[in-house]
């Protein structure tokens, strides 16, 4: 079953290695191709949100936002850039490669030499935002054809969620969220349900306390 990975020590280590490795990598991408990036911790780990599944691995999921480059649209050079370049940045920790899936990049996975024995890795999602403020994922498609196909795609809307996750934290209901999340994720663990990701469970979760909102001011 899912529980909160509340170790403060170690998601504070762990947060602080994943973010001075994602800061090398923006240093090294300007340094050596003149891309500009910026990066921030997004999904689970920003949310405070990270579950567990007895003693297995967990994640940490940044954006890589590119701000700067000489052709947004050659999304294979861009892609190829970030790989090489994490990979010095993993390198410098001696950490192995990271492995190319469709929409990231992902670090095998760490391990600390003292403390909490959980592993981790980084998620490294490369994305652009155009003027009307709208989100694009680099989507590296390995099945389709032509083969190898590099394109930038346009992420979920998610403006409303986020006002109603912000209307949540205003009125210091975030933890009805977290009770929420964890109760999710464990149904569909125990029903064998592989359809629901954490950010659909995480959209369930807050729409389920946002819906209950009329009750808060009646002090239920």
């Amino acid at each position: 079953m899912y529980h909160y990975l509340d170790d403060k020590e170690f998601l504070h280590k762990m947060r602080a290695l994943s973010g001075e490795i994602m800061q090398l990598l923006c240093h090294y991408l300007k340094e050596d191709y003149d891309i500009g990036a910026n990066s921030y911790l997004v999904g689970s780990g920003a949310k405070n949100l990270i579950v567990q599944n007895g003693n297995s691995p967990v994640d940490l999921d940044y954006n890589l936002e590119i701000v700067r480059c000489e052709d947004f649209e050659d999304c294979r050079y861009l892609k190829e850039c970030v790989r090489k370049t994490f990979n010095k940045c993993l390198r410098e920790y001696k950490l192995h490669d990271c492995e190319d899936s469709t929409s990231s990049l992902t670090s095998k996975q760490i391990c600390f030499e003292n403390g909490n024995p959980t592993a981790f890795s980084i998620d490294v999602c490369i994305t652009v935002r155009d003027t009307k403020d709208n989100y694009y994922r680099l989507i590296h498609d390995k099945t389709g054809w032509p083969y190898n196909k590099y394109f930038w795609n346009m992420a979920p809307q998610s403006k409303e969620l986020k006002r109603k996750a912000d209307y949540i934290k205003e009125r210091k209901r975030w933890h009805a969220v977290r009770e929420q999340y964890l109760k999710i994720k464990n149904h569909y663990l125990t029903q064998n349900d592989n359809n629901h990701p954490s950010f659909v469970c995480y959209v369930e979760a807050v729409n389920n306390v946002y819906n209950t909102r009329n009750q808060w001011k009646k002090g239920k």
